[in-house]
């Protein structure tokens, strides 16, 4: 809590919600994957539900243990971690009882069956590589955030950067939602050698993900003081600060859905270098470049700035990387007809 930027004030409450919600966290790991493997096993709509489920309960829980009950802290981790374990258990459940091809078998003793094993994890490991980074994005964003913003802006600037990090996962959902049911497709016909369908589908991807970071923008811009007022109370210093700072930080999200969208290509293609390189810049080295430098230039906008910039300058690099491969396959084409073959 102390590294993350909490203060003296902020420390006991912290440590009280951590200590609730920390042993939740199997089972929201396990969510994950689950829910990943229902959507490929053909039940989307189950998966749906089950996050559903999850979010539903949780708000009830939280409003029951936090208002009638008077648990605070305590009662919020406490809905937290029970919703988590509700949607878990329902992701274990369809794939014991209910899974048409993606059961869950054990595995086999013999040497050679292990052996592959570790080999298939390996390879999955390598692939998702840059997906684990992309996911600890996110923690450097909260980390970095909460020291700078502590450092000008105190304990109200954390609170305020705190609605910003509690609505940012809105936007990812979507970004996700979209690199994620575009992978397959991408990842078939990369396999059949089908370039032209692989391009098609990464452009609509994009398409959708601009649009959808547009909306995001614009209802975050308009919006900002009713976004804010569904977390904290006008009353709050920290109130002001986010509805100031809400919709400078919302110039972002149409670099951050369609980075997000280029980097599950990069992983569908099988060129798990530029997925991990492009996730290493935005979540990482411009992230906290941004942080550190843009306050010294802009003061307080430019905390709020930082991100924005950090996923621009990506978005340009992702830019550079796909034309200079266009051009690339190009002249690999133009190459092969001189020489009378047909390219692939």
């Amino acid at each position: 809590a102390v590294l993350l930027g909490a203060s003296e004030h902020l420390l006991p409450l912290v440590k009280d919600y951590l200590l609730w919600f920390t042993p939740a966290l199997v089972f929201q790991m396990w969510t994950a994957v689950g829910l990943f493997v229902i959507r490929l096993d053909g039940a989307p709509k189950l998966a749906m539900w089950c996050s559903v489920i999850s979010a539903l309960l949780n708000v009830l829980l939280d409003w029951l243990f936090i208002f009638p009950l008077g648990w605070g802290v305590m009662g919020a981790a406490f809905a937290t971690a029970i919703s988590v374990s509700v949607g878990g258990g329902i992701a274990l459940w369809y794939l014991l009882c209910r899974a048409r091809s993606l059961s869950l078998c054990p595995l086999k003793g013999s040497r050679k069956s292990l052996r592959l094993s570790l080999r298939n994890v390996g390879y999955q490991c390598r692939i998702g590589s840059s997906a684990l980074l992309g996911e600890a994005t996110l923690a450097t964003l909260m980390f970095t955030g909460n020291q700078v913003f502590m450092r000008y802006l105190g304990d109200d600037g954390v609170g305020a950067f705190g609605i910003a990090c509690y609505y940012i996962p809105f936007v990812f959902m979507v970004g996700n939602a979209i690199a994620q049911s575009a992978q397959p497709i991408i990842s078939y016909n990369y396999g059949l050698n089908e370039s032209q369908r692989v391009r098609r589908a990464y452009l609509l991807a994009l398409k959708t993900a601009i649009g959808c970071g547009v909306c995001f923008a614009l209802t975050t811009i308009f919006c900002s003081p009713e976004i804010v007022g569904m977390f904290i109370d006008r009353s709050y210093p920290a109130y002001d600060i986010a509805v100031k700072g809400l919709p400078l930080y919302a110039t972002g999200f149409v670099f951050f859905a369609v980075n997000i969208v280029s980097i599950g290509y990069f992983q569908s293609v099988e060129r798990a270098k530029y997925a991990t390189v492009i996730t290493l810049l935005r979540g990482f080295i411009l992230l906290t470049a941004c942080f550190f430098g843009l306050p010294l230039l802009l003061g307080d906008r430019g905390i709020w700035l930082a991100t924005p910039l950090a996923e621009m300058l990506t978005t340009l690099f992702i830019l550079v990387i796909y034309i200079s491969g266009k051009k690339e396959h190009k002249e690999k084409s133009v190459s092969l007809d001189k020489m009378g073959c047909t390219p692939t």
